[in-house]
């Protein structure tokens, strides 16, 4: 019986929650990736871990200078790391450049937005 709440407890907690604050409710950081498309910008607190999610049926990465994922087929998912100093940072796909992003990182944020897709075109 323990062990079955562990494992309702690992599976209810997701990898795109955890901020540095230590809030244990913080909603998910998540970018998806549709219709060749990023979504709305997200804000993350410094250090956030970002789940992406990839939706399409081509492979999509998102790529910057400060962080960057493998290529994602068709409901992959990974995760990456923002950055611990506040601002914008743009990404694109390197495999379709007309993609564009964007995270923001600000003190006291708590991924407190999904990036739904549909901005952005190839």
């Amino acid at each position: 019986m323990a062990l079955s709440a562990v494992a309702v407890a690992a599976c209810s907690s997701g990898s795109g929650d955890k901020a540095p604050s230590g809030g244990s409710s913080a909603p998910a950081a998540v970018i998806t990736i549709k219709d060749f498309g990023y979504g709305t910008p997200l804000t993350v607190a410094p250090g956030t871990t970002v789940t992406v999610k990839q939706e399409d049926s081509v492979e999509h990465d998102v790529f910057s200078n400060a962080f960057k994922t493998t290529l994602l087929g068709q409901g992959g998912t990974a995760t990456f790391t923002a950055p611990s100093q506040p601002g914008t940072y743009e990404y694109t796909c390197s495999v379709h450049p007309r993609m564009h992003g964007q995270l923001i990182v600000q003190a006291g944020a708590g991924g407190s937005s999904t990036s739904d897709s549909g901005l952005g075109g190839y």
